[in-house]
């Protein structure tokens, strides 16, 4: 059975939806239910089946099997009503440069068949939201790479959408620009459902509420992001930064804690328990000078190395 119960609690469920480009399996039998008001990411590498995945559900793309509801409307069976209760902000901004902001909006609005007095409100509001009031006038030709990603989300929002789609959101972005656009998507957390696409560890980390890492068209693990980076290991990691490190001193550990390996400048140890001065005790009658200690918290990396052998930024 596909169809979704409105009011169950689910804004998307799919059910084994497949796609397949000639022999290339883009998506390969995805089944995940996404909660009302949920910020939910798809992390994976470039390639994995994100955005395939995001242009089924927002039917933009037909799935070669299975299928998904959207606030309990079937994406084959009823695209329309889908696209009412949707909207989305795609990996390529799809913004008038010579339009100001507000035009933008303006645009967007009437595009979705809004009154203008509602757009004008509305545009408003989004424009105070994401920051750019003060430079609403101005052609979006001119703004930075950050601007403009904030801008698209604004478009995205004019309709009101129950359900929102962010892909990619941040692609190409600065880290500054990147975060500050991080801070106003938190500020939509529990006022929309929200699905964002990411191959940034940190920004799943961040803002989702759960994670589905996807690789090759594949859901290999879901959780939240505390779930999923302790499934990996209840191993602490302690990095010791030293000078005079010996032969003699590194086997010594190693017959102390399960694993220890050599890094530049120094150490890394894993023990499911790790005690500093018992450390410190041990290296400095050999005459290690330590210069700093600190322990490192497993991430979401770790997770998809774990799981696929490779690292997500490959």
């Amino acid at each position: 059975m596909t169809e979704s119960i409105q009011g169950n609690g689910f804004a998307i469920q799919t059910f084994s939806i497949s796609r397949k480009f000639r022999n290339f399996v883009a998506v390969d039998g995805i089944d995940l239910s996404v909660k009302e008001g949920e910020l939910f990411s798809l992390l994976g590498p470039n390639g994995a089946g994100k955005t395939t995945a995001i242009r089924m559900l927002c039917c933009l793309l037909r799935p070669s099997s299975g299928t998904a509801t959207i606030m309990g409307h079937d994406i084959q069976k009823d695209p329309v009503a889908v696209k009412k209760v949707i909207d989305v902000s795609p990996q390529e901004t799809a913004i008038a440069e010579y339009l100001n902001a507000r035009e933008n909006l303006s645009l967007m609005g009437g595009i979705h068949g809004i009154e203008k007095e509602l757009v004008k409100k509305r545009s408003e509001e989004l424009l105070e939201m994401m920051g750019l009031t003060n430079r609403s006038k101005e052609r979006v030709k001119k703004y930075s790479g950050g601007m403009k990603r904030r801008l698209s989300i604004a478009m995205a929002l004019v309709s009101d959408p129950q359900v929102l789609f962010l892909d990619e959101p941040t692609l190409g972005l600065d880290p500054q620009s990147r975060r500050s656009v991080w801070e106003y998507i938190a500020e939509l957390k529990g006022q929309k459902t929200i699905v964002l696409t990411t191959h940034y560890l940190e920004e799943a980390d961040a803002l989702a509420d759960r994670v589905a890492i996807i690789d090759e068209g594949k859901i290999i693990a879901l959780g939240t992001p505390r779930e999923l980076k302790d499934s990996v290991s209840d191993m602490q990691v302690m990095v010791v930064k030293a000078k005079n490190l010996t032969f003699d001193a590194i086997e010594g550990l190693r017959e102390i804690f399960p694993e220890v390996r050599e890094i530049e400048d120094g150490i890394e140890i894993k023990a499911k328990e790790i005690g500093f001065f018992d450390v410190v005790d041990y290296l400095r009658p050999k005459g290690v000078i330590i210069e700093s200690t600190s322990l490192k918290e497993v991430t979401l990396d770790d997770v998809f190395l774990q799981l696929t052998g490779k690292e997500l930024r490959e």
